[in-house]
């Protein structure tokens, strides 16, 4: 069993920066493709990025690519999206997923293995 902490939300001005980080135990994440979702109040859940088990194949949603960024460490077995140009609609729980898929297909359909507990990250205006 697999378990993903996520770490680095918080509270941050329109404009800002953020960086989440994802570090995972019990399994190592270098089988799994991960990615990050995020679920805003009264809306439903939704895929944000997705990095491929070896890291060549990114997806990200339109609305954040040119601001987002996922990378990952298998190394350290932690997963990051930096989170630049913050604006109040990024609003939101992130939640770290792992998908036991080389590709990133699965986790995008949301496919997913395993979940993280979620951090909240709020965008003041």
């Amino acid at each position: 069993q697999a378990q993903l902490v996520e770490s680095g939300g918080g509270l941050v001005q329109a404009g800002g920066s953020l960086t989440l980080s994802c570090a995972a135990s019990g399994r190592t994440i270098s089988n799994y493709a991960m990615g990050w979702f995020r679920q805003a109040i009264g809306k439903e859940r939704e895929i944000v990025a997705a990095i491929s088990r070896g890291g060549s194949m990114l997806y990200y949603e339109d609305s954040v690519k040119g601001r987002f960024t996922i990378s990952r460490d298998n190394a350290k077995n932690t997963v990051y999206l930096r989170m630049n140009s913050l604006t109040p609609e990024d609003t939101a729980v992130y939640y770290c997923a792992a998908t036991l898929e080389s590709g990133t297909r699965a986790i995008v359909r949301g496919t997913v293995n395993y979940w993280g507990r979620g951090t909240q990250v709020t965008v003041s205006s």
